[in-house]
């Protein structure tokens, strides 16, 4: 795609395409989050889209000036979803974890686009709205400024990095994601003690911590970090749910180090 700018009022399609829908911004970002889903970074073409879309390829350039534009619309749409429903209890560390599970399980709910968008920035309308609802919780809260914006750094970026990690271990091909999970039984299980006392001391527990993500418990620990910088030194965390992250697939098996 090449930069071609349509003025606003020339944008909407007034004919159908051939699948019998009127093109628009978000038909053409849910059949590419579709596309990619079934067929990874490589369907994410103006051809692909097209095709798909029963439209003339060129028609996309009424909505996105190129393809690193609609990749930013598919990384805000990402972010909506994962604020649809939620809003804020008064309880700072409660919409904190509530909004971090929801950000990674989005992620993880499209791990082939999570791969392409979780590090980029959009200025879009639902990244704003993220970033004054996350900053409106800890300054609500009685966090100062500057400490809040630190807090809010550290907030997205845990939970952006371990839904890029977790989402490429979903997206790794079935016979990939069997093997890094077979080493664990096939080359940590049978490490000697004397050589590797810690592993073979820990192993049952470590093999069942390492099917599940790290990140329900490295957000319990960002909240119980944040908490004790309160400015009235009292804040303490509730104890969290007994659940895991609310991911709707199956939770990524972890490699050991070099495997």
């Amino acid at each position: 795609m090449v930069e071609r700018v349509i003025p606003e009022g020339s944008r909407r399609r007034r004919r159908p395409t051939k699948q019998g829908a009127v093109l628009s911004e978000r038909l053409i970002v849910e059949t590419a989050l579709r596309l990619i889903g079934e067929h990874g970074a490589e369907a994410l073409s103006v051809r692909r889209l097209g095709a798909a879309l029963g439209a003339d390829p060129t028609a996309l350039y009424r909505y996105f000036r190129n393809t690193d534009a609609l990749l930013l619309a598919l990384a805000d749409e990402l972010i909506g979803r994962a604020q649809d429903g939620w809003t804020a209890t008064g309880d700072w560390c409660a919409d904190l974890r509530s909004m971090g599970l929801r950000i990674h399980a989005r992620y993880l709910a499209h791990p082939q686009a999570a791969l392409l968008a979780a590090h980029r920035t959009t200025g879009r309308l639902h990244e704003t709205r993220a970033v004054e609802r996350i900053l409106g919780v800890l300054r609500t809260a009685g966090f100062q400024d500057a400490l809040a914006v630190r807090i809010y750094h550290a907030f997205v970026d845990q939970a952006l990095a371990f839904a890029a990690q977790d989402a490429a271990a979903l997206a790794l091909p079935p016979a990939a994601r069997e093997g890094d999970a077979e080493v664990w039984h096939a080359v940590y299980a049978k490490l000697p003690p004397d050589t590797h006392p810690h592993i073979a001391a820990t192993f049952p527990l470590l093999a069942a911590d390492m099917r599940d993500s790290g990140y329900p418990f490295a957000l319990e620990l960002l909240l119980v970090a944040a908490a004790t910088l309160h400015p009235d030194g009292t804040q303490t965390p509730p104890t969290p749910p007994p659940t895991r992250s609310p991911a709707p697939a199956p939770a990524p098996v972890h490699p050991g180090p070099g495997a």
